[in-house]
């Protein structure tokens, strides 16, 4: 078969992307070609998509890059920033280990040009390249086959995790959906969060540009409060074919008193049986064992593969790793900050984080 490949600037287009997921039953809100677009828009990167097509211009295949610029971290090639799964958008077919060749060829080139650090793709599958000499499975995708009613989910989680969730509403906890005009509490729990584990914040524009180009039909946030208003927890929700993800979540530290974390969840794990019809529920990545990995364990989570492949040209797929040794002491040093000093200058920073 002739396989002919093409980079350009733009999104896959919708009638490409309906034709090369006719047949998957259910996907990750990643897949959808928006999000590189997104995350070039909302971290100030250029986008690309390579796109493999047969001798009559049928579309075969395509794989999403953003290409990251930093004078701190360098330059790296990756599909895509900020989500867990993207990668090669390739139907399962006899032909499909010739397509993923050609596009991962293409993508070779791309790194060589620009001369990135790495090329990172973030998939679920096994891919065989021989430029992609470096894999990473150090976290699993934790995922929840979801029942047909949100009864049958309380049934199943046991009763210390409903005693949680009880001891939540007993406190007067409230929770409301919806969609950008929600961003501000989002965002302002976000950015806490994100300073209390060391983690520098992204810009409020990123979150923006997700609402701009992908909409409420497939974005929502919920937002949990006191009795009195206050804002204790927060999250986003983004919907796929059949599987719903919380790419981002956050509580604030008074609020574990409440169980304000526990009673969130719960919210959206029931909005996504009852309203979302949702077939499964990605709770995101966690290295297996750890504090996140038992959080999301208690609700019947079970392990998924995180494959990602990478083709380095300098150095290493560690150097800018948060557990680097030498990101230690500036960690420490993030976490002591004020809010408002992270909010100002974590953005610049992140932007260039793989």
């Amino acid at each position: 078969m002739e396989i002919h490949v093409t980079t350009t600037n733009q999104p896959l287009n919708e009638a490409d992307f309906a034709k090369l997921t006719r047949d998957v039953p259910r996907f990750h809100p990643g897949i959808y070609p928006q999000w590189n677009r997104v995350v070039a828009r909302g971290l100030r990167q250029t986008c690309f998509t390579i796109e493999a097509r047969d001798a009559s211009g049928e579309i075969l295949g395509a794989l999403p890059l953003v290409l990251q610029k930093s004078l701190l971290f360098g330059k790296h090639l990756i599909s895509v920033p900020y989500v867990n799964l993207s990668g090669l958008l390739v139907p399962e077919g006899e032909n499909r280990a010739a397509i993923d060749t050609a596009l991962v060829d293409e993508a070779v080139k791309l790194a060589d040009r620009f001369d990135v650090k790495y090329l990172e793709l973030r998939g679920d599958r096994e891919l065989e390249h021989p430029k992609l000499e470096f894999t990473r499975r150090s976290k699993v995708l934790m995922r929840l086959e979801l029942p047909h009613t949100a009864d049958e989910l309380w049934k199943a989680i046991g009763p210390k995790v409903r005693n949680q969730i009880r001891k939540g509403e007993k406190s007067g906890l409230q929770f409301e959906w919806g969609g950008r005009r929600l961003l501000k509490p989002f965002y302002d729990v976000f950015a806490e969060t994100m300073r209390n584990v060391g983690t520098p914040v992204y810009s409020k524009k990123l979150f923006t540009a997700m609402f701009d180009e992908l909409g409420e039909d497939k974005l929502e946030i919920c937002v949990v409060r006191m009795p009195n208003g206050r804002v204790a927890s927060a999250a986003l929700l983004a919907h796929g074919r059949g599987i719903t993800e919380v790419p981002t979540a956050g509580t604030l530290r008074f609020a574990n008193t409440y169980c304000a974390n526990m009673f969130m969840y719960w919210q959206l794990l029931k909005h996504s049986i009852e309203d979302r019809h949702a077939v499964a529920f990605d709770f995101g990545r966690s290295s297996v064992d750890s504090n996140t990995w038992r959080f999301k364990k208690q609700w019947g989570a079970t392990e998924n593969p995180a494959i990602w492949k990478y083709y380095v040209r300098h150095g290493s797929i560690d150097d800018v790793r948060p557990d680097n040794a030498s990101y230690k002491l500036k960690i420490w040093v993030w976490k002591r900050l004020p809010v408002w000093v992270t909010k100002l200058i974590g953005p610049p920073v992140v932007r260039g984080i793989p």
